[in-house]
């Protein structure tokens, strides 16, 4: 099938990345040091009486004096041009008796299923703030054509592979092949199989790859669904949204009695005659908790979605494949307080700390300056931010831009088709220099909406006498390895001499005198 434009989304802070504040570092601070959110107190008391959606600026940091949800009153965000995670920074006391919702989106129903409006089947769901949209579902076509039905890969590093032709069976690793593969994120996602089928697990490999790290720093939503296989009268369903990331930092007290919600997106609903396939869950988001005292009864989620069926919501949960799992992998959650009396429930289990850095500042950066000569916007929205013509063909330049990052590295450019397998192109070295660098590669771009994701991951061999042993169990250390996104903050890990490796918070290695 031909479409007559190329749409790219150049989604913003795409890639694997992560960060990782340890706790040898914070255990020279006071037990009873104070926290400092950063917050100016500039949007003032945030106090609603009635439910309330709240649009994000476009940084997605949100300065108040003071936040009280009060019970009976749910709070969500309207996403911003890019979609960055929700930054809620107060100078005083945090009090949540009711919700705060940043839930990833459902994927619209599909064929005779839901409210029988039949223009939005095969719709993903939408990311929640900060998370990346559901893979859409393949296509209808009565011969059944391959190129066709195959549904969307879900956005986001852990994006869940789609459904994909051929008949049902245990057939490397997916007993139902026309499902989609949940989203990743704290761990893989697996498609379904059943132990009859007698399939070794080494031949069992994860379809929505798990990324990130525990310390949530970087800020990453979870990542979207698989979209269904596209039947002969009736599309697939799409994948479910990932769950929103949400940072939220107070230089007082946060009390959490009520809830905050970042569980994945389910996949659509599909029914009748002549359907196609079903689209699988996205991912649980991200929520970082920063304050003096975390205290409270009320209850964290960030798991991950599941399916629809027979118009049932979170049906099929669960994303390790086994018994019917269509499910999104969960995501994260991070308590750091010099206090921690909280009580409630999370699901999953939460990590906690000492408070670290809440942002970091001059960190390595990367981004996609033009595409078969067409120009990048300053602020890519992910949402077919150029068109490219349709007399073009054969492979296109993809031009990136760095700063901060030493020449000589590669990068590794990912492209998302609306349906189909996604694809990987390793660039050549980044010239000119370490403040100002750039690179081009040459890609081939499948006809319609594809999305553009790209990392460089470089090594820094440490010289002189800077010591971080500190961040390595007292082990010397020999290289730092960082990696860079197209937007967002760097991950890094130390080697040590003796061979093993340590995720470690960039800004922390910064503050401790690294420059790489």
């Amino acid at each position: 099938m031909n479409i007559p434009t190329q749409m790219l989304d150049l989604a913003p802070r795409r890639g694997t990345l992560s960060l990782l504040m340890l706790t040898t570092l914070a255990a020279s601070l006071s037990a009873q040091a104070a926290f400092d959110s950063g917050s100016t107190g500039s949007d003032g008391a945030l106090s609603p009486t009635v439910n309330t959606a709240i649009p994000l600026p476009e940084s997605g940091v949100l300065n108040y004096t003071s936040i009280n949800i009060p019970s009976g009153v749910t709070v969500t965000f309207i996403r911003n041009i890019a979609n960055t995670p929700v930054y809620l920074l107060a100078k005083n006391d945090v009090t949540i008796a009711g919700v705060i919702d940043i839930r990833g989106g459902d994927a619209k129903p599909t064929g005779t299923s839901g409210d029988g409006a039949l223009a939005d089947d095969g719709l993903p769901g939408l990311g929640g703030p900060g998370g990346y949209n559901g893979g859409r579902g393949g296509t209808e076509d009565v011969q059944q054509r391959d190129s066709i039905i195959r549904g969307g890969t879900g956005l986001g590093p852990g994006g869940g592979a789609g459904g994909i032709e051929g008949s049902d069976g245990c057939v490397t690793g997916r007993y139902f092949k026309s499902y989609g593969v949940g989203g990743g994120y704290a761990t893989g996602a697996y498609s379904y199989y059943l132990y009859a089928c007698g399939i070794s697990s080494a031949y069992y490999v994860p379809l929505g790859k798990a990324y990130g790290s525990t310390l949530l720093q970087p800020l990453l939503g979870g990542s979207g669904g698989g979209g269904g296989r596209g039947g002969t009268l009736y599309p697939g369903s799409g994948g479910g949204g990932g769950g929103g990331a949400l940072l939220l930092a107070t230089s007082g007290i946060l009390t959490i009695n009520g809830s905050i919600d970042a569980t994945g997106g389910d996949g659509g609903g599909n029914a009748g005659t002549g359907t196609g396939g079903q689209g699988a869950g996205g991912s649980g988001g991200a929520i970082r908790l920063m304050a003096v005292s975390i205290t409270g009864t009320g209850q964290v989620s960030a798991d991950g979605g599941c399916i629809n069926l027979g118009n049932s919501r979170r049906q099929y949960c669960g994303s390790d494949g086994y018994w019917y799992q269509y499910g999104g992998a969960p995501g994260r959650i991070r308590l750091e307080a010099n206090n921690i009396t909280y009580t409630g429930s999370t699901s999953p289990t939460f990590v906690k700390d000492l408070p670290g850095p809440v942002f970091i500042a001059n960190s390595p950066t990367l981004r996609i300056a033009s595409v078969a000569g067409s120009a990048t916007p300053a602020n890519p929205t992910g949402n077919a931010d150029i068109v490219l013509p349709a007399t073009t063909t054969g492979p296109v330049d993809v031009v990136f831009e760095t700063v901060n990052v030493p020449t000589g590295n590669t990068i590794l450019l990912r492209i998302v088709p609306a349906s189909g397998t996604a694809t990987e192109v390793l660039s050549p070295a980044i010239t000119g220099t370490t403040a100002s660098g750039t690179a081009s590669v040459k890609a081939t771009l499948p006809s319609g909406l594809s999305t553009l994701q790209a990392t460089t991951t470089y090594t820094v061999v440490l010289a002189g006498s800077l010591d971080l042993s500190r961040f390595a169990h007292n082990e010397a250390v020999e290289k730092v390895e960082v990696s860079v996104p197209l937007t967002g903050e760097p991950r890094a890990r130390l080697l040590t001499a003796s061979g093993k490796a340590y995720e470690v918070s960039y800004a922390a290695l910064r503050a401790a005198g690294f420059r790489g």
